[in-house]
């Protein structure tokens, strides 16, 4: 028996208690719950086999009762001896995926990265369209390629305009581009033809994600009149391999203002409010961008409410984005697109001019939030690196 370690300032400690699928060389993935630099195996510590599974699904699908109990359970366990089969150091795992993603829907919910957009891609037109601040804007995406951090990407190959040609061609993406952004994965699913209203949230999501929406900015252009994103976005979304309960959150929580116009009944809240997530951003090493996910006009339980209002069935699993995450500052935009003002403004990374990302280039988002505790809790990173293209 053992006592878990737990760092002076760690962001794991017993405020946050994040789980995740780990592997051990020659065994088989299961869940864990991350204690300062330390898995905790929860096969082995609670003795209950829906821990065993290779996702959390299982887990998600009892619900928030059953979600309580386990958090006070391991809350206990790490202030206590635990069995010193069931730890293992972070250093000696293998992550992976930590749920089976039933669908996958990205919305677009930060004014300033849509106004941002709209004055870069429409600078003579008024830069929300007129349907933004009445619904959250998002499109349907697609689970399979949803991949843990630390996965490499590959660049996509599609069609696309060149300023040399008004005819399209087919090649690797000459703007490729990040999108840092905040997930939320639902536990208790809604069955078809059912609607879940903006109270429910609490009781249908179970926790939080890093998410990084990779896009093709030129392969988007060409396709997405009039349907939207599709292969310039589906190629890879990863996400973080921790994910964060969301009852670990409560003291980030903070009130926004009221939203104007008013929204629809299925939309409004009584009070509006959002998550203190801050964001960073680091291009081959180097900060280039801190979004601050407080900046977000619609909340995840709007977002989740808009998704099923016509009906749509939720499932375990389900994972839904926040689309990029931007505040008011120019060292806030959470995508290059932004940060380059579509390719205009280089940055200097590590002393290269850069706009869009080029091969063997390495993005990572992490991100903090403040705990119960006082301090703060972290979510990891979403690490991807890009590889040449297959041609």
């Amino acid at each position: 028996m053992s006592t878990i370690p737990i760092p002076e300032g760690s962001l794991f400690g017993p405020d946050n208690l994040p789980y995740g699928v780990f592997s051990t060389p020659g065994t088989a993935p299961r869940v864990g719950v991350r204690v300062g630099e330390h898995v905790l195996d929860l096969g082995v510590a609670l003795g209950d086999d829906v821990f065993a599974r290779p996702s959390l699904n299982a887990f998600m699908a009892q619900g928030i009762d059953r979600w309580a109990e386990v958090r006070r359970q391991v809350a206990d366990l790490v202030v206590s001896d635990v069995p010193d089969a069931a730890l293992h150091p972070v250093a000696e795992v293998q992550m992976h995926l930590p749920i089976e993603v039933g669908d996958y829907v990205d919305f677009y919910a930060s004014e300033h990265h849509a106004s941002n957009l709209g004055r870069i891609l429409r600078p003579n037109s008024s830069p929300l369209l007129s349907n933004w601040k009445h619904l959250p804007v998002g499109y349907h995406g697609r689970s399979g390629t949803v991949v843990v951090s630390g996965t490499d990407i590959v660049r996509p190959c599609g069609q696309y305009l060149t300023p040399e040609s008004d005819s399209p061609v087919f090649g690797p993406s000459r703007r490729l581009d990040v999108e840092a952004e905040v997930g939320f994965i639902v536990g208790v699913p809604s069955p078809l033809g059912t609607r879940v209203s903006v109270e429910e949230f609490a009781e249908r999501v179970f926790g939080v994600v890093l998410v990084n929406d990779w896009s093709a900015r030129d392969i988007q252009a060409w396709e997405y009149v009039p349907l939207g994103p599709f292969l310039g976005k589906s190629f890879a979304t990863s996400i973080s391999a921790w994910v964060v309960p969301l009852l670990a959150l409560d003291a980030a929580r903070v009130t926004r203002p009221a939203q104007q116009p008013t929204p629809l009944a299925y939309l409004h809240e009584k009070q509006p409010w959002g998550l203190d997530i801050d964001l960073e951003v680091r291009w081959n090493g180097q900060l280039v961008s801190r979004p601050p996910y407080r900046e977000m006009y619609w909340s995840p339980a709007q977002m989740l409410a808009h998704l099923s209002v016509n009906g749509a069935a939720t499932r375990t699993g389900d994972l839904y984005a926040s689309g990029t995450v931007s505040g008011p500052g120019k060292d806030q935009r959470g995508s290059f697109m932004e940060l380059t003002w579509g390719g205009e403004e280089p940055l200097d990374v590590g002393g290269r001019p850069s706009t869009f990302l080029e091969d063997d280039d390495e993005v990572v988002i992490s991100a903090t939030a403040p705990a119960a505790g006082g301090g703060r809790l972290g979510f990891g990173e979403v690490r991807g690196r890009v590889l040449p293209a297959r041609t």
